[in-house]
């Protein structure tokens, strides 16, 4: 493995990464994360997109198969190379330091954080709707909840990983039941009439956007790499806890869209504002916006702690591999957590809602325009796995994709997509006057910035110590 020139032993001060997590945590972990408000939203677009019911229940399927053959891949990467680090890991070591720094402040400044205080927005946005708080106002009382959902969230987690992992089995728990809640509406109300809808075929261009908003909404369960050193028998329980979360998330998309399609049509689902406020009004009445609700605010906490869990250990990489960050490595060995990472997380978190408070949509645009950054590195993350069976063949592998290298190349196919689709949606837009697309090219920009001050540093301190001894 190549080493960067300024990274040092960096090791954690208080202990390390206990196996202590089991299926079952995993499987909450990764459902958490990829289940958010995306199902409550993008349905109406891939519906008006494809068309026809036959069409949209194929692509929620085929995003779950997509996702499946990615899941393998990273399977054989967990497993061989199993790491807190998780991504970052990987790309260290097929690329080095440099490139898996970058990724590490990505992360860490925008697509983890600027994750967290976005879902943290999203849940202050709904418990305003179910309790607001006339005090402070609107603005006010969402800011609130959002901050109140961080810091909460924090504390849980900072108590130790058991901690995190059972408050997320339960957030999950109840998260897949308000779910399954809208499949019962569906079995109980009129259903709409589909006699009259078209079936056929989208335009391959329709295809392929909706696919975009599909593979989106199954975003996330790679951040099962990151928990592969808490894993209890993780060369075995990795494989099984991708394949378990995948298939449930499937399973739970295409019931949810059933239910919508059942209730409202593919007209009324293209049409469709709020998507499932829409199919529970119709049974529930008013009492329905509320129900609504209540379930996306469990979902936005659900995926907020999840991404915590998972958003810490990647800044504990960081701090494991350069010296100059080594704070940041520092694992409690008395909690199990990675402790300092996960508070630097939460400060970093507060401050984007306060940017967020004071901007408005500027701060969320920021985050949704940062989406090519995020499928570059997810691409490099899957060549990464050809780069290391060339460079690394007696490497153990416990589980091997199946049908390589056809499956891997399908996925890192996929990732290229949507890179492509993401830089074409961003180029045509614009933020504050300037071409959105400048957004990812600043955040990497600022990460080099900092990656060659942190050299500078190091070979100062490199040239002292030699002058020192000699």
């Amino acid at each position: 493995m190549r080493n960067s020139p300024d990274t040092g032993n960096a090791t954690p001060r208080s202990g390390a990464p206990q196996q202590i997590l089991g299926v079952r945590e995993a499987v909450a972990i990764i459902v958490g994360i990829v289940i958010g408000a995306g199902i409550f939203k993008a349905p109406s677009m891939v519906a008006g997109m494809t068309g026809s019911a036959p069409w949209m229940f194929a692509a929620w399927l085929l995003g779950g198969i997509m996702s499946l053959v990615g899941a393998l891949c990273y399977a054989e990467l967990a497993t061989a190379y199993t790491h807190t680090g998780g991504d970052y890991h990987f790309l260290r070591r097929a690329y080095g330091a440099s490139i898996s720094f970058l990724f590490g402040w990505a992360r860490f400044s925008v697509i983890t954080t600027g994750s967290i205080a976005l879902l943290a927005f999203v849940f202050g946005d709904y418990m305003h709707q179910i309790l607001p708080l006339p005090a402070v106002g609107a603005s006010g009382s969402q800011s609130l909840y959002a901050a109140g959902a961080v810091i909460i969230l924090s504390w849980i987690n900072l108590r130790g990983t058991r901690s995190g992992a059972w408050a997320q089995s339960w957030l999950t728990a109840v998260e897949v039941l308000g779910l399954l809640l809208i499949v019962a509406v569906a079995l109980l109300v009129p259903v709409a009439d589909h006699a009259a809808e078209r079936q056929e075929a989208p335009g391959a261009a329709s295809l392929g956007m909706a696919m975009v908003f599909v593979l989106l909404t199954y975003g996330g369960w790679n951040e099962a790499a990151y928990i592969s050193a808490e894993l209890r028998d993780g060369r075995r329980n990795m494989v099984k806890s991708l394949v378990w979360s995948i298939v449930l998330i499937t399973a739970l998309y295409l019931l949810v869209n059933w239910s919508y399609w059942e209730v409202l049509g593919i007209a009324g689902m293209a049409k469709s504002e709020a998507v499932a406020a829409d199919v529970l009004a119709v049974a529930l009445g008013p009492a329905g916006a509320k129900l609504i609700s209540a379930i996306v605010a469990v979902s936005a906490l659900t995926s907020i702690n999840a991404t915590m869990i998972v958003g810490a250990r990647t800044s504990y990489a960081i701090g494991r591999d350069w010296t100059i960050l080594s704070a940041l490595g520092t694992w409690d060995g008395r909690r199990d957590t990675p402790a300092n990472a996960l508070r630097i997380q939460c400060i970093a978190a507060l401050f984007l809602v306060a940017v967020g408070t004071w901007t408005g949509s500027g701060f969320k645009s920021m985050v949704e325009f940062t989406a090519p950054v995020f499928w570059l590195f997810f691409l490099l993350s899957g060549i990464s796995l050809f780069v290391l069976r060339s460079r690394e063949p007696h490497i153990e592998r416990p589980f091997r994709v199946p049908l390589y290298p056809l499956l891997p190349a399908l996925f890192c196919a996929t990732c290229a997509y949507m890179l492509w689709a993401s830089l074409s949606y961003v180029y045509k837009q614009t933020l504050g006057g300037l071409n959105a697309a400048w957004i990812g090219v600043a955040v990497l920009a600022v990460g080099l910035i900092l990656l060659l001050l942190m050299r500078l540093r190091s070979d100062r301190r490199r040239e002292t110590a030699i002058r020192s001894i000699s």
